[in-house]
């Protein structure tokens, strides 16, 4: 009598492999989600470094522009530059100290010495020369905003001469500690007038725009 033996019965079914379709469907689907996940993120990231590159474009040409804007003609840095003579000549007296002990300072001045004599000429210049220059040149929008904001400058610095002169008129001093102290009040507003108008003319000169102490924020303010 033979044993049967239970796993090779041929009562038992054979071990296959079943094709099963939705594994594979599930598979695909899968992978396709992925690809389609990863497109729209590959699109963002080339849009948004193209609207970068738009934007930063667009600025350079912004900068661009407004540095040309900026630059001044070749008229407008003589007119700006002329300007800065005015409060200078207006208080060229301030210098009687320093022009009697300083040679230098008397061969810097001694070719503005025949346009100083037509300014005091007539005690009322500087007050024509102001009002010109504020109503004419500082409010006429036609002129350019680098000669009207150089033009409210010298227009501010010669406004500053009134405290010392108001000084001298009240106070009087005609010796001891009081004459020194007004002496080195009056020069130090003279070297300041002095290098007031170097600086400014030649920044003019030059193209640049020169913003002096005390003066260039009022004129800022001034001038729209």
């Amino acid at each position: 009598m033979a044993l049967s033996n239970p796993f090779f019965s041929p009562l038992t079914p054979p071990l296959t492999l079943s094709h099963r379709p939705h594994l594979h469907s599930s598979l695909l689907f899968s992978l396709n989600k992925l690809t389609t996940t990863k497109k729209p993120k590959n699109q963002t990231k080339t849009r948004t470094r193209t609207s970068l590159f738009t934007v930063t474009a667009q600025s350079n040409k912004n900068k661009n522009n407004n540095n040309k804007d900026d630059l001044a003609d070749y008229p407008d840095r003589i007119i700006s530059a002329v300007c800065y003579f005015y409060p200078f000549f207006d208080g060229i007296q301030y210098g009687k100290y320093v022009i009697n002990q300083f040679t230098p300072i008397q061969v810097l001045i001694q070719p503005l010495v025949p346009a100083i004599k037509v300014f005091k000429s007539f005690p009322f210049n500087g007050f024509l020369v102001f009002l010109t220059l504020y109503f004419v040149v500082v409010r006429n929008n036609n002129f350019s905003r680098y000669v009207r904001f150089n033009t409210m400058q010298a227009i501010v610095l010669d406004i500053l001469l009134i405290f010392p002169d108001l000084l001298e008129r009240t106070f009087n001093f005609s010796d001891g500690f009081g004459l020194d102290l007004m002496m080195s009040l009056d020069s130090t507003m003279f070297l300041f007038l002095l290098v007031c108008l170097i600086y400014g003319s030649s920044s003019c000169f030059l193209g640049q725009v020169p913003r002096l102490p005390i003066v260039a924020e009022a004129a800022d303010r001034q001038v729209l």
